[in-house]
């Protein structure tokens, strides 16, 4: 899905006009990365040409789902024994993180507001409203900039 997106994005930015389905079926007929799912994708674009990511289309979301436990499962089980799974780690990440409506951004605008004063926004206010807190003081006092 991310290579896919990323192609997609890609095309859109520099106007190359991608079919993506075409794509899928060239690295069918000799690509390292043959398999099933080439089948599967062609098809998903068939579907939806416009299609803006693999994970929104039904048949992907459906293979997901049911294998979304046992990923979680064996990401956890390889960080428990300290066996190194980047691929799976950052493919279950890039889920978590595409299928979220609020990321932990928010820690890096406090980390930022800690470290330098610059301010973050809260997500129980209205947008565009800006505070900063002092972090440091013996009771953190926040406070609204003018």
């Amino acid at each position: 899905a991310q290579g896919f997106m990323l192609l997609r994005s890609a095309g859109e930015e520099f106007g190359w006009g991608l079919d993506l389905g075409t794509i899928a079926s060239l690295w069918r007929a000799g690509c390292i990365i043959r398999s099933r799912f080439l089948n599967d994708i062609m098809a998903a674009y068939r579907r939806d040409p416009e299609l803006a990511n693999l994970l929104l289309d039904d048949f992907f979301r459906s293979e997901i789902s049911s294998a979304t436990e046992g990923l979680r499962r064996t990401v956890s089980r390889a960080a428990v024994a300290g066996i190194p799974v980047p691929a799976y780690s950052a493919a279950l990440s890039f889920f978590d993180t595409y299928r979220s409506a609020r990321l932990p951004a928010n820690l890096t605008q406090a980390q930022r507001d800690y470290f330098g004063a610059h301010t973050y926004e809260r997500t129980d206010r209205p947008k565009g409203e800006w505070f900063h807190t002092e972090w440091t003081s013996e009771r953190a006092d926040e406070w609204e900039p003018e």
